[in-house]
């Protein structure tokens, strides 16, 4: 597949978005441009659902400075997709054929059930949750979805969303009228409950959109969150509960110049967050979790998965492709990465094997991401090699791990020495407790040191075999080939591991061909 450029127009009920995609031969999706405008096309749409002219001139408008940024692009394919407003217009025929003539594209309407169906398939291809509900609150619609295995089995879209839930209750009322809110809240209420499949799932719901993304934005600032986007991000009900008094409690210039909230969306936060507590309510949700992933990817997936027969994103193996991406994205050495992890493997296996560590399957899946990623920060600088790493990590968007799990690979991953691991760890004391940062750390030695057994990148150790002596153990490392690199490396990282064994350690390399036992060190 030749790299190529797709121009994605995203025209909703409350903004219009543009977003330039450059596809690579790998199937990594990167972000050109990002641009979007407030719209509000469903204020435009009288009590039959007709969309005036100057609706239609606004969306036109629009679309002309669009076009003329592609063009900047070299883009080879133009996705103008319209959801609500133009969905819900009785005279979308004109709307459609006006668009065409005035500006050359032919807009494509998403059905109802494709909404929630594109919106839905990113999250199962972002996250790692099999079980669950979506929620993707637009300008005059909401999509609801619950999938089980990752498969859709029920979705509904709701003919409301936060510029007609604004038009339907706070007309001529002040935006935190609690009157306002009290009715608004009941008619959520009873929209939800009239899907009975939706009645206590117990399951976790994810919210796409914008809205969302303010709302969890917020939420971080507020508790000086220390991480960096808000894919994945969980918040409970007390939090939804949280924000959304602290949007009643603001005025509209306060609002404007809360931290972390679109200026765009001062007027509507209110019915988003209370669409989302009401749902949380209704589904008996254990967490509440924002994706970053929605429509817009959604259709860009779907895009690339039928080109590439499902290769491109994968639903079953999220968390391992998004690693394998990053590493791509800093020109990892594939078979240098592969060695390293075998030879991490091994040094775990034997480890656990004799009970030094406990085998944990997920706590070993963690530490081949480590591995998989040990100083990428290379790409960047050789001088902060480490610094670089972890931070590069800990803020990169990676499908299917959670914030804390990014920020488990993130240590492993630029494991350096004791007092850098502190440094780096010390903001999320409270995410972890001290025995498993200590875990963490030591796993991160494991790798340092397996790093140091393919110092010349030629794979010379084939083997690794530990043993308990008298006195404490001795490390076999069998090798075809020179080890003058690894030799001296090893010496060097040798206290990474001795730390693990607490007593004495030999450490011996073998020749496979010869049988000759070289002790390199003995304590």
């Amino acid at each position: 597949m030749n790299t190529e450029k797709i121009a994605l127009i995203d025209i909703g009920s409350n903004t219009i978005r543009l977003v330039i995609f450059e596809i690579t031969t790998d199937y990594n999706l990167l972000e050109l441009q990002n641009i979007k405008t407030p719209a509000r096309l469903s204020q435009y749409l009288d009590e039959n659902k007709t969309m005036s002219q100057a609706g239609i001139d606004a969306l036109v408008q629009v679309l002309e400075t669009f076009v003329a940024v592609t063009n900047q692009y070299d883009v080879t394919q133009i996705l103008p997709m319209a959801t609500a407003a133009i969905r819900q217009s009785t005279n979308k025929t004109d709307i459609i054929q006006q668009v065409l003539d005035r500006t050359g594209i032919t807009l494509q309407i998403v059905p109802e059930e494709k909404e929630a169906y594109y919106g839905s398939y990113a999250v199962t291809l972002s996250t790692e949750t099999k079980d669950g509900v979506t929620v993707d609150i637009g300008g005059g619609s909401t999509e609801i979805t619950y999938f089980v295995n990752k498969e859709i089995v029920r979705y509904h879209s709701f003919p409301f969303g936060v510029v007609t839930l604004k038009q339907m209750f706070f007309e001529g009322k002040e935006h935190n009228s609690e009157k306002a809110i009290k009715k608004m809240s009941a008619y959520i209420q009873e929209a939800f409950k009239s899907l009975e499949w939706l009645q206590d799932l117990r399951v976790p719901v994810t919210a796409i959109g914008g809205s969302g993304r303010s709302i969890a934005n917020v939420h971080q600032r507020q508790i000086n969150y220390p991480l960096a986007g808000v894919h994945g991000y969980q918040m409970s009900r007390d939090g939804l509960t949280q924000t959304l008094e602290l949007f009643k409690s603001l005025s509209i210039p306060e609002l404007q110049d809360l931290d972390g909230l679109s200026q765009d969306r001062t007027d509507i936060i209110i019915p988003a967050n209370v669409v989302f507590r009401t749902l949380f309510d209704e589904v008996n949700a254990p967490a509440f979790i924002f994706s970053n992933k929605g429509l817009r990817e959604g259709i860009i997936m779907d895009y690339l998965n039928n080109k590439s027969d499902d290769q491109a994103f994968s639903k079953m193996n999220t968390s391992t492709q998004s690693i394998y991406k990053l590493g791509l994205s800093y020109h990892t050495q594939d078979k240098v990465a592969d060695q390293r992890g075998n030879l991490v493997s091994m040094l775990y296996e034997e480890f656990c094997k004799e009970g030094i560590l406990e085998k944990d399957r997920y706590v070993a899946r963690l530490l081949q991401y480590g591995s998989y990623l040990y100083y990428l920060g290379v790409y960047v600088e050789s001088g902060a090699v480490s610094q670089h790493t972890f931070y590069i990590i800990s803020n990169s968007e990676l499908n299917g791990l959670s914030h804390q799990e990014r920020v488990v690979v993130a240590l492993l991953a630029s494991f350096k020495n004791r007092s850098l691991f502190n440094q780096y760890s010390e903001p999320f004391t409270s995410w972890f407790d001290s025995t498993y940062l200590n875990q963490i750390r030591e796993l991160g030695g494991i790798i340092k040191f397996a790093n140091a057994l393919n110092d010349s990148h030629l794979s010379v150790v084939r083997n690794i075999e530990l043993k308990k002596t008298k006195n404490g153990y001795e490390l076999l490392l069998y090798y075809k080939g020179s080890i003058i690199a690894e030799e001296y490396r090893t010496m060097r990282q040798r206290k990474h591991i001795q730390r693990l064994v607490k007593g004495d350690l030999n450490i011996a390399f073998v020749d496979m061909v010869t049988g000759k036992k070289k002790v390199i060190n003995h304590s």
